[in-house]
């Protein structure tokens, strides 16, 4: 059973998808050592968190004093596992959960962070499809946010993806972090400046 691990919230439950469903949520103990680092940065932040899944990084977020947080995902199932999450602990004025393809673009974000920008963005995205071949979203996200121009000068931009994929900082970003976890890295961007 996940929960929520610091801040207002902590050690409420997080609700999931039935193992039969094609999601890996991020583990605790990549999510803790996440926002050790997010720390400073988390308190009256706008958050989009992409390719979302069941929501963790975002709930997470907001239980640390994120202001708002937007949540992107495909899955209608993981949809409303979200809106479930956010209703249950009482985020609802601070949270949006949009049903969407990220690969798509990202420009049409801006609205939802009223025109200013978003402060951190964390995205996730699957490794494998459903029959197990590698996937390799992160770059083309990447690309498609800097692109859509929808961070804040100063955000801080995260990846999560599995080791065997090639993750760099595309034009208009540095790469300034990477944590290792296992068959997971944990990749952070700036906008140049």
């Amino acid at each position: 059973m996940m929960r929520i691990i610091a801040g207002t919230h902590r050690g409420r439950k997080i609700f999931s998808v039935t193992k039969d469903v094609f999601v890996k949520p991020i583990s605790a103990r990549i999510r803790q050592s996440l926002f050790d680092i997010l720390r400073p940065y988390v308190t009256g932040a706008t958050v989009l968190d992409l390719f979302a899944g069941v929501g963790t990084v975002g709930l997470e977020a907001l239980s640390r004093g994120a202001s708002k947080v937007v949540f992107v995902e495909k899955a209608g199932i993981c949809v409303k596992t979200i809106e479930k999450n956010v209703e249950s602990l009482g985020f609802s004025e601070k949270a949006k959960v949009l049903k969407a393809d990220v690969l798509s673009g990202l420009k049409w974000l801006e609205h939802f962070s009223d025109y200013k920008g978003y402060d951190i963005v964390f995205m996730g995205p699957p490794y494998r499809t459903d029959e197990n071949l590698p996937l390799a979203y992160s770059m083309k996200t990447l690309e498609l946010l800097v692109e859509g121009g929808i961070a804040t000068p100063s955000a801080l931009i995260v990846v999560q993806h599995h080791k065997k994929e090639q993750v760099c900082a595309p034009a208009g970003l540095e790469h300034v972090r990477r944590e290792k976890y296992g068959d997971t890295d944990v990749d952070f961007f700036r906008l140049k400046k």
